[in-house]
C-alpha cells in the first residue's frame, strides 16, 4: 500500500497533544506542557498579539498588534479536542488556538517575541516622524 503525499505530510506534522493547561490569572501566564516534552509558560500580551484570528492573521499577512501589554485572559473555552478559544480582555474571542498552533509558539516563543519587539519598535519610530497636519476649511 503507497502512502499519500497528504498522509506523509499529516504524520510529519502531526502535534502532540496538549497534556496541560493552566492559566495563571495574577501573573497572566499560559502554563502549557505537550505529550512530546516541551513545556512553555506564554504570556497574555504574547498569545494575544500571536492570535491565529483572521483579524490578527490578516488572510496571509499579519496584522502589527500594539498597546496590549495590560490584556488579560478572561476565559479558556475548550474547542474540541484539538483546541482552545482564548477570551481577552479587550473583547477579542475570535482565535482559535489550536495544539498545533500553541505548540508552533511554545516551540518559536524566543524568536517570536523579538521579531514582534523589532517590528513594535519600528512602528513606533515611524509614528515619531509623522508630522501632524491640520487643515481647516473656512467659509468663502
Amino acid at each position: 500500500m503507497t502512502k499519500t503525499l497528504a498522509a506523509l505530510f499529516y504524520k510529519k506534522m502531526k502535534t502532540p497533544k496538549v497534556t496541560t493547561i493552566k492559566l495563571h490569572k495574577q501573573s497572566q501566564l499560559l502554563e502549557l506542557a505537550f505529550a512530546d516534552g516541551l513545556q512553555a509558560q506564554l504570556s497574555a500580551e504574547f498569545l494575544r498579539v500571536h492570535s491565529p484570528s483572521a483579524e490578527v492573521q490578516g488572510h496571509g499577512q499579519p496584522v502589527l498588534v500594539a498597546g496590549k501589554q495590560n490584556v488579560k485572559i478572561l476565559a479558556i473555552k475548550a474547542v474540541g479536542h484539538y483546541a482552545v478559544r482564548l477570551i481577552f480582555s479587550d473583547g477579542h474571542d475570535s482565535g482559535i488556538y489550536s495544539w498545533n498552533w500553541l505548540h508552533r509558539l511554545s516551540s518559536s516563543q524566543a524568536d517570536l517575541w523579538l521579531n514582534y519587539q523589532q517590528k513594535l519598535a519600528q512602528h513606533k519610530a515611524q509614528e515619531a516622524l509623522q508630522i501632524p497636519v491640520h487643515v481647516q476649511f473656512g467659509k468663502d
